[in-house]
């Protein structure tokens, strides 16, 4: 059978209130507190926040989740992944600086994450903005330069655990029933047993599945994931 090389990207509109928590639920509530959502304002520390863990654990969601939250707020928000080439300098405007797969960087966007800490921090006009970063490893253990390697470090620091196996399937359960579909126990087993079990890699099978299975005008089925499948 063919293998699918899946990346979670925005497709499914990464939101806080649709991340499963689990055991990151003290991760979820900092977050939510920081980019007030659900309150009339936000209540972010001066200090930064740094999310670490294992691919799949849902640090990309949560970092595009508060971006989307406070451009939904009108606020403006720098965004930096290994994927850009020729980042911004630091904007004034910028309500908060966000730094995705930072143990990815290289030197030129470490040159350029040290410079947004710096000025996020220590801003040359208005109030700290608040730095929110993610990577593989913890702090002490990212190779990067010594002093953006300990500003990550410096403030709130969440480790964000794998979901087990019931509690992916409560994602896709949810994420199947906010598009609509109904998603039987044979094709969970199916995605479970044939896939990768990384729920990134998960949601965007399912993406997929649906977009397919609307094509095709056919209920998603063992045989429709099959056909899929072999059209790719």
């Amino acid at each position: 059978m063919k293998q699918l090389a899946l990346d979670i990207g925005l497709a499914t509109g990464p939101t806080l209130d649709r991340f499963f928590a689990g055991p990151n639920e003290a991760a979820l509530q900092h977050l939510r507190l920081a980019a007030g959502v659900g309150s009339s304002e936000a209540t972010r520390s001066p200090v930064p926040t740094y999310l670490w863990g294992e691919p799949g654990s849902g640090k990309t969601h949560l970092l595009q989740a508060v971006r989307q939250a406070l451009r939904e707020q009108g606020s403006s928000v720098g965004w930096l992944d290994p994927s850009v080439g020729e980042p911004p300098d630091f904007d004034e405007h910028w309500a908060a600086v966000v730094m995705d797969d930072v143990h990815l960087y290289s030197t030129a966007q470490q040159a350029t994450a040290f410079n947004w800490f710096v000025n996020a921090i220590s801003p040359a006009s208005g109030s700290q903005r608040w730095v929110l970063a993610a990577g593989d490893l913890p702090p002490a253990d990212l190779p990067l330069r010594d002093d953006l390697r300990s500003r990550l470090g410096w403030g709130h620091v969440f480790q964000l655990q794998l979901l087990g196996e019931a509690e992916r399937r409560a994602v896709l359960r949810q994420e199947a029933d906010a598009r609509g579909v109904f998603l039987g126990d044979d094709v969970m087993d199916y995605m479970l047993n044939r896939f990768s079990r990384d729920l990134g890699s998960l949601m965007q099978l399912l993406d997929q599945l649906d977009a397919f299975a609307l094509r095709t005008q056919r209920a998603i089925t063992i045989p429709l994931l099959k056909t899929m499948l072999e059209s790719e």
